[in-house]
């Protein structure tokens, strides 16, 4: 109740989230309080006047939420992998002017996140919301979820009408990356924030170190920069003139990397024809660094050009493949050769026509 009271007075502060029925990956830790939990959530809104948002996994929890009329229900990263969960939770809503929040698959899968929101809206659900709570992966990173930019900003491609919230707490795991991280989610213009907040965040039962004091939350709004979507007239011709020089160097871009291919397959038939390996391993070698040096000296990234040059490798090992597995004409070994002149009769007879 401190909670949700510091956050009404909050500007831009709309909806009260709450982990009523938490999942955990092992048993034994805290795993929310439960149903009764719901009747403090409904107190926090008569007193606040602030919406109610809770995470449902299964039909039962849609029926408890319902009954103490939350008004927004939102489906977790461990659920929307389950494509019959995501049904059963659909059909027990029922409503289609329920909204829903979806947010990402744990895994960097746009497809499983986007088939869920498609299952939704076929049931036809159209108060659809994604969240954005980063990814889990092998690499090593600051975050605890690495955000993976290029995946929501995908899914803002494919359904343009689709708000996408982000959650830095989930993202960074650490309260000390979250305002550098909301900055970047407005920068890159996706549509409000889902944040943790606690009024005494060391004490939290879940999660405490990615979790801000509401003090704290009403610093970081404040210091948000909002940036406009347009300009003026003269900045508009300038961006337009720019994107277009882009547009130049990108099919200037584009006609390279598919000369490149063709004589990487031109490599691959010779390859073919002396019987040599695909993969050279010392060249590959060679290759990555030289490239990797020349073009830091020309101010690009050495993961940018990492990742480059690998995806520019792995294309033209599958074009040497696709010309390593095209079928040749059979020949028959120099030593065995037909005599057309000795053929039997039964070569002629229409019967062994079908053989």
């Amino acid at each position: 109740m401190e909670t949700a009271a510091k956050l009404a007075l909050i500007p831009g502060v709309h909806v009260f989230r709450a982990g009523i029925w938490k999942p955990r990956t092992r048993p034994g830790s805290f795993e929310g309080v439960g149903t009764r939990g719901l009747k403090w959530l409904c107190k926090a809104r008569e007193e606040t006047g602030l919406m109610l948002t809770v995470e449902v996994a299964n039909p039962g929890h849609v029926r408890e939420a319902l009954d103490h009329g939350i008004d927004i229900l939102w489906i977790g990263a461990r659920t929307v992998v389950n494509p019959f969960a995501v049904q059963e939770i659909g059909e027990a809503i029922g409503n289609p002017d329920i909204p829903v929040m979806i947010k990402n698959p744990l895994n960097p899968d746009l497809k499983t996140w986007v088939g869920a929101i498609e299952r939704l809206n076929r049931m036809g659900f159209h108060k659809l919301i994604a969240i954005h709570r980063g990814f889990s992966f092998f690499n090593r990173s600051l975050y605890r979820n690495a955000p993976m930019w290029e995946i929501p900003i995908e899914l803002k491609r494919l359904c343009p009408a689709l708000p996408v919230l982000v959650d830095p707490s989930h993202i960074c795991g650490n309260r000390e990356l979250i305002p550098g991280t909301i900055q970047k989610a407005l920068d890159l213009e996706m549509h409000g924030l889902m944040i943790e907040v606690h009024h005494h965040p060391s004490k939290a039962l879940t999660d405490k170190n990615q979790q801000i004091s509401p003090d704290a939350l009403k610093t970081m709004l404040a210091s948000l920069i909002i940036r406009n979507e347009s300009g003026p007239p003269e900045f508009e011709s300038k961006l337009e003139a720019l994107r277009s020089e882009i547009d130049k160097l990108d099919a200037e871009l584009l006609e390279i990397l598919a000369r490149r291919m063709n004589i990487v397959e031109e490599i691959g038939e010779y390859k073919k024809a002396n019987r040599i390996t695909i993969l050279q391993i010392r060249r590959w070698n060679q290759l990555i660094h030289e490239r990797i040096e020349n073009g830091i000296s020309l101010g690009l990234s050495r993961e940018f050009l990492t990742r480059l040059l690998q995806a520019v490798h792995e294309e033209g090992i599958q074009r040497q493949l696709n010309v390593m597995n095209t079928e040749e004409k059979l020949q028959p070994p120099s030593h065995f050769k037909i005599d057309e002149h000795t053929k039997s009769d039964q070569d002629h007879d229409p019967r062994n026509q079908g053989e």
